[in-house]
């Protein structure tokens, strides 16, 4: 049996049938999880960044308390980090080789995150003990780190390398214990949260990772969004 239908009726079908599509697409979006960045616990890590008496570590790691001193003498410890998302390294002032390309990386960071009163980026001296705090506020002053927002961190060496292999994992070397022939040199930029949390490893020689840092910054800060 043949139908004829109006002009009329095509378009309440027409309707009809955007409706029904905006539904499926609404529910959807508001159905959809959230993204969400890991969080990175020792077990889960390349058992070469940890020490083994962390490898079963399954839940709950922390950046372990700290207390440095920044590029204007300033005591910097885990307290000023509370309610922030920051970024850690670990570098020297008179590295001739990734440092470099890192502090090419972490001016982007903090000219993409100037505005943003919540992020920090906390770089550590692995070679302290001749990165004095006039070394390091000339070195602050020569990238052009923000006050408050880029520390330059200097303090005590076997503190630091604690900091390195105990909390951030952030080098393959179980290494000594900070005395003055330990030594250590990675690229990796570490992304914390506001719990002390690690949720994200980068190659801070790389544009192609940090720009992947700045998108992870993104879908991290959103957790704190109501």
């Amino acid at each position: 049996m043949k139908v004829n239908l109006s002009r009329t009726d095509y378009m309440r079908i027409g309707v009809l049938i955007l409706v029904f599509v905006a539904g499926i697409i609404g529910s959807y979006i508001i159905l959809k999880p959230k993204e969400r960045l890991p969080i990175y616990n020792p077990s889960e890590l390349d058992e070469r960044l940890v020490a083994k008496d962390l490898q079963q570590q399954g839940i709950n790691h922390k950046v372990l308390p700290f207390k440095l001193i920044n590029q204007y003498g300033d005591s910097i410890s885990n307290a000023d980090m509370e309610g922030k998302i920051y970024v850690a390294d670990f570098f020297f002032t008179v590295c001739p080789d990734i440092c470099k390309d890192m502090a090419v990386q972490k001016r982007r960071l903090q000219e993409a995150f100037k505005d943003e009163p919540d992020f920090a980026i906390l770089s550590h001296s692995v070679t302290p003990e001749m990165d004095s705090v006039p070394v390091i506020k000339a070195y602050a002053d020569l990238q052009g780190a923000i006050p408050g927002k880029w520390h330059i961190l200097t303090g005590d060496k076997p503190q630091i390398y604690n900091l390195a292999r105990r909390s951030y994992f952030a080098i393959f070397d179980s290494g000594g214990n900070g005395d003055e022939a330990d030594f250590i040199h990675t690229e990796n930029f570490i992304l914390v949260d506001k719990q002390k949390r690690i949720r994200g490893y980068y190659d801070g020689t790389s544009a192609e990772d940090v720009d992947r840092l700045i998108k992870d910054y993104a879908i991290l800060k959103a957790e704190y969004e109501k």
